[in-house]
């Protein structure tokens, strides 16, 4: 090119136009230089909140949400309704939600019958209390549980369960390897949101909707929970308004977790959709922000449907009852869970009321037909009997001039299997509780429970073990006194 002031006279613009321009095109390139490295800062800046916003809400914990969803003591049965009003409300506001529970307890029991502890709360064998009297301290149970937002109407749940104490795992004690071993108890896909519509729907391995079976006490369960609260899978639809809950579940056939068993071609082989349960309630609004819950439920195959069976040596035979004639082997009686013949099926009604300060609770329970393997052949004087089981209970927040209210209790059930003067007529459990919130998620409680009568499931109306032909080791003289102190803790 030729020098610049060649150029510029060949061109006829002058020197100092010519600078002019190249001073402006230098300048150009400066600011250029600078709004890129502006907008490269602004772009890693943009790129960094993004990155935190994400990390944000991908993961968090809801104490108080965690603690109702794993406290065995409540929400027995409606736990879906209760994570969509959590929804609703935007408590569960993350992606993945975290928490869990643990319950440590500290206990005394003394029985006035060797090795008969009635108390639900531990499995009530030989392998769990010896002679008369019985204490520990121990972790009763711990919860982990996980809620997945998945979409806005989708929701994924998965709850892990440690419990030696209540554990089924057979002939083992809390100390053996078999009860030390964690489960998943709960998991389910909910699909639902209450912003958009009242149904709801889930599937998985879940509480079955039958009965209310919560309890006012802090800790120990209802007499209607151990006798006819079920676990198992399936699949729910439900619809829930303000005053209007309704459920309905298909069940998994044969035996399940608890408290449900349809026979399949004559086995308890879960294969087949062939159980179901209903339930449906009303909530009333009342005066001075009360309301009143009443509600009714039916489920198909219960789980007390065996029949008394024998030992193969006696299957074939008419039973005989010599008396003071020791068999060499014991009839098997009757097994919870083992194959039924034909369904049993359950109803159930019950009524909350809720104060601002008082709580109330009622509920019956019973099967619609005999348990079957109520009737011991071998003791024909009493006869099959329908399972009836029935609670009534009552909670009170007393002010005692501490941070929370102080919460006081009373709750009386029974559960009744068989005739009257029958080994296994009956047991009933009476329990005075305290229970005191440090917060939402740390709970103190004592409690004092009465139980009368020891009416174990298995064998419950003879075959036990090592016993006579024609006699139970059920006992209607057995008294079980206990105290407990613990405490469950949760985030």
């Amino acid at each position: 090119m030729a020098a610049p002031s060649v150029w510029a006279q060949e061109t006829g613009i002058s020197r100092a136009e010519f600078e002019a321009v190249i001073e402006r095109l230098t300048a150009l390139e400066e600011e250029n230089a600078a709004l890129k490295a502006l907008v490269a800062a602004d772009d890693a800046e943009d790129g960094a909140t993004l990155a935190e916003n994400n990390s944000n809400d991908l993961v968090g914990t809801s104490a108080e949400y965690n603690f109702r969803m794993l406290d065995h003591t409540v929400l027995t049965n409606t736990r879906q309704r209760y994570q969509l009003e959590a929804l609703k409300d935007n408590v569960l506001d993350k992606n993945l939600t975290l928490g869990g529970q643990i319950t440590g307890l500290v206990n005394y029991q003394n029985a006035n019958e060797n090795s008969k502890f009635g108390w639900l709360m531990r499995h009530p064998t030989s392998a769990n209390q010896i002679g008369e009297n019985s204490s520990e301290a121990v972790v009763h149970s711990v919860n982990i549980n996980m809620t997945a937002k998945l979409t806005e109407d989708l929701t994924g749940y998965v709850e892990l369960l440690y419990n030696p104490e209540q554990s089924f795992a057979a002939n083992s004690t809390i100390t053996g390897l078999p009860r030390n071993n964690v489960s998943v108890s709960r998991a389910y896909i909910l699909w639902g949101n209450l912003n958009k519509s009242p149904v709801y729907a889930s599937l998985g391995k879940m509480d079955i909707p039958f009965g209310w079976n919560d309890t006012v006490s802090p800790f120990t369960n209802s007499t209607n929970w151990h006798s006819f609260a079920g676990l198992a899978y399936g699949g729910l639809l439900g619809y829930a308004t303000d005053h209007w809950h309704l459920r309905a579940m298909a069940i998994q056939g044969g035996a399940q977790f608890r408290n449900a068993n349809a026979p399949v071609d004559g086995t308890n082989v879960p294969s087949r959709l062939n159980n179901f349960a209903f339930d449906a309630n009303y909530t009333a609004a009342l005066e001075h922000d009360a309301s009143l819950n009443i509600g009714a439920s039916y489920q198909y195959g219960s789980s007390y449907c065996q029949q008394y069976m024998d030992t193969p040596d006696t299957a074939h035979t008419t039973p005989v009852f010599i008396p003071g004639v020791t068999r060499n082997q014991s009839p098997q009686g009757v097994v919870h869970f083992n194959p039924c013949e034909d369904n049993v099926d359950t109803a159930a009604v019950y009524a909350v009321y809720q104060g601002a300060r008082t709580m109330l609770a009622a509920e019956y329970a019973e099967t619609l037909e005999v348990w079957p393997g109520t009737y011991n052949p071998y003791m024909p004087q009493f006869a099959a009997a329908k399972n009836q089981t029935f609670t009534l209970g009552g909670k009170y927040a007393a002010d005692v001039g501490l941070a929370e209210m102080l919460d006081l209790s009373a709750e009386f059930s029974r559960y009744r299997a068989g005739p009257s003067g029958s080994p296994w007529e009956k047991q009933d459990q009476l329990v005075f509780g305290a229970s005191y919130f440090l917060t939402p998620s740390v709970n103190l409680f004592s409690e004092a429970v009465l139980v009368k009568g020891w009416v174990p499931l298995n064998f419950l109306s003879g075959g036990n073990p090592g016993s006579l032909v024609g006699t139970s080791w059920s006992s209607q003289s057995s008294r079980n006194e206990i105290l407990a102190i613990g405490v469950k803790a949760g985030l």
